[in-house]
Parts: structure tokens; C-alpha cells; sequence
């Protein structure tokens, strides 16, 4: 089957599943390639075209070993018709249990075609420069195979010469999934003595948690712990001080320090 388009989607509060796809994406040598973002509030609402003949590249990080919630509820806007999809997890070198056959089932339910699939390695979201958790992942050699897996992709689309024939894509996971990351009303604090209130935070924040007038304040109700407002706070001025989590992140470091390689099948 010929490509002659990409489209990349993602749920990337971090940035780092985004950066897994633009190297999946390098590797695929297309000049044709589209980002449909879904990381922001306005995903929720924005209008979605269907998919037919293009190539779609599907990713999301993976909390407690299982897809975020969100990421679910946004895929799920989505249509295809006997569209070939990649589904890619990136996950913070703990494991990636169920999320991957999570997100191969959903693809599934919206009309894609799984042809292949991938979980790679990012920075933990609770990671911080004391209690490293695969910090600085996706590196350089993370997205060097993540270019290679684009280029293995398109030898299996070559040799693809209808989507009838594909084979039923397997990968690890267990149905019922495991139960995910437990909602509870926490969330990073502002250290006010720093912070400009500039909003970054507020303009990265998936859930529209943050709002910044003369202070930070945070609706706890409605983070997912994503962290994407501690990374990308240009002051470092927002800080998960949460007990509970930096006793995960502690655990974390202390178990899960040996690097993992990304798996991928084709």
C-alpha cells in the first residue's frame, strides 16, 4: 500500500509521547505528516474530521499502567473506516501493562486497523532533578529507534497489499485491565516567592485546572497529576509536594533506576 499522508495524534501533557511520534514520523519519510493534538481543553470540543486512507499514528503516556482517562475520552471523538493505525505508549521506565492493548482495543472500537505498535521510555511525570526517574527520556537513542520503527512501518506498509489480509496485531496486556491511577483531589503547589505569574501553567494544564490572576490557584477536583505544569514552569515554580507522590517517586527511583529499551511490533 502506498502512504502519501501521516497523521500524528497524541495526548502529550509532557511533551515526551509527542516527541516518540515525531521520530516515528522522521523515520517514515513522508513529507505529508499532520499533528492533531488532544492534549488541551479545547480537544474536547474542537471539530474532528473522519479518517480514510491516511496512515494514523496514535500515543499516549501510560499512568499507573493503563491510558489517562482524558486521553481515552478524547480518542474517542475519533472515526475511521478500515484506516491503518500504529498505536505507541510511552511509559517512565516502570511498566506499561495494560495501556497498550488498551489503546490497540480502542483503535479497534473506532474503526482503525492495527498494523502495528510500540511502547517507549519518557521521563517520569514525577521525576524531578533530586529523584530522577528515567530523566531525559526520550534521549537520542530512544528516538534514533523510534525512527527506525517509522522505517520498519513503512516496509510492512509496501508489503501490505490489502488491510483484509493484515494479520490480528498482538502485544502484551491483560483484559480485564488492571484498575488505573486513582483520582484524588491533589494536585503541584505554587511557590509564590518566584512565580511571575506569567500562566504558563494555565495554558499547558490539560484539564483547565490553573487559574492565575494576582495568584496560582488550583483546582485539585480536576488535575490528573499530569505534571505538565511543573515541567513546564519557565521559573520552576510549581512543585509536587504531595506526600503520597513523592513517596511513589522515591519507590520509583529506588526500584525502576535500570534502564528499559523500547519494544515494538510489527
Amino acid at each position: 500500500m502506498n502512504v502519501l499522508s501521516v497523521k500524528l495524534i497524541y495526548f502529550s501533557p509532557t511533551g515526551t509521547t509527542k516527541k516518540i511520534l515525531e521520530g516515528i514520523a522522521k523515520g517514515m519519510g513522508i513529507e505529508n505528516i499532520e499533528h492533531v493534538g488532544m492534549t488541551l481543553p479545547d480537544a474536547t470540543t474542537k471539530p474532528l474530521d473522519s479518517f480514510t486512507d491516511e496512515l494514523v499514528v496514535i500515543g499516549a503516556p501510560v499512568y499507573s499502567g493503563r491510558l489517562p482517562d482524558d486521553a481515552v475520552k478524547r480518542f474517542k471523538r475519533f472515526r475511521a473506516e478500515n484506516t491503518p493505525a500504529v498505536m505507541v505508549v510511552v511509559y517512565g521506565n516502570r511498566e506499561y501493562e495494560d495501556a497498550l492493548l488498551e489503546l490497540t482495543n480502542l483503535s479497534k472500537d473506532l474503526g482503525f486497523v492495527p498494523i502495528s505498535a510500540g511502547a517507549f521510555i519518557g521521563e517520569h511525570s514525577y521525576a524531578t532533578k533530586n529523584v530522577p526517574i528515567a530523566n531525559g527520556r526520550p534521549d537520542t537513542k530512544d528516538i534514533e529507534k523510534a525512527t527506525e520503527f517509522g522505517a520498519g512501518i513503512m516496509r510492512k506498509m509496501t508489503d501490505i497489499q490489502t488491510l483484509d489480509g493484515v494479520s490480528s496485531l498482538k502485544v502484551p496486556g491483560n483484559f480485564p485491565y488492571k484498575d488505573g491511577m486513582p483520582s484524588l483531589p491533589e494536585s503541584p503547589e505554587t511557590l509564590e516567592e518566584i512565580c511571575t505569574t506569567c500562566g504558563t501553567c494555565a495554558d499547558i494544564c490539560p484539564r483547565a485546572a490553573i487559574t492565575v490572576n494576582d495568584t496560582v490557584e488550583t483546582n485539585q477536583n480536576l488535575c490528573i497529576k499530569c505534571c505538565a505544569c511543573v515541567k513546564g514552569c519557565p521559573e520552576s515554580a510549581r512543585v509536587m509536594d504531595v506526600p503520597r507522590i513523592k513517596g511513589a517517586a522515591k519507590w520509583l527511583n529506588e526500584n525502576y533506576s535500570l534502564r528499559k529499551e523500547p519494544e515494538v511490533f510489527i
